[in-house]
């Protein structure tokens, strides 16, 4: 199963030529995270910070850009976890225009305590509705 957003690209991520400037897609793909863990693994991202005092810090991060994005333009997100450890994961968004591919994120992301700044591993209940968005291995094609 995979997590869909859409996200609008704003001038904000752009350069001055209207495109997107390419350390913007981490923040889309950050913002996906929130997302999906809000609405998509049940768990609101903000009580998981200040409440649960939980983060899940990047600690790998790689894009593929293939294509240039354009101000204005709405990208379909779409976000599958591609491994589950105990207290890590590493998920994968892939940036769709229409039938183009524009962006492809890979990050590995280990929870950890934001007292302890330790890892520590996920709930069985949350690690259960992530456990739905896995899928058999990462595409390491570019399409």
């Amino acid at each position: 199963m995979t997590f869909e957003r859409f996200k609008t690209i704003r001038f904000q991520h752009c350069d001055p030529a209207g495109i997107i400037f390419y350390p913007q897609y981490f923040v889309l793909f950050h913002e996906v995270i929130e997302d999906w863990f809000t609405e998509g693994l049940a768990t609101p991202y903000g009580d998981y910070i200040r409440i649960q005092r939980l983060g899940v810090p990047a600690v790998k991060a790689t894009d593929a850009f293939m294509t240039q994005a354009f101000l204005g333009e709405r990208l379909r997100c779409n976000l599958s976890c591609t491994r589950l450890g105990s207290s890590s994961l590493e998920y994968q968004v892939d940036a769709w225009h229409g039938e183009e591919l524009r962006a492809r994120g890979h990050a590995t992301v280990v929870q950890m305590s934001l007292d302890s700044r330790r890892s520590v591993p996920f709930a069985p209940a949350l690690r259960a509705r992530i456990g739905q968005f896995l899928t058999a291995e990462k595409s390491t094609s570019i399409e």
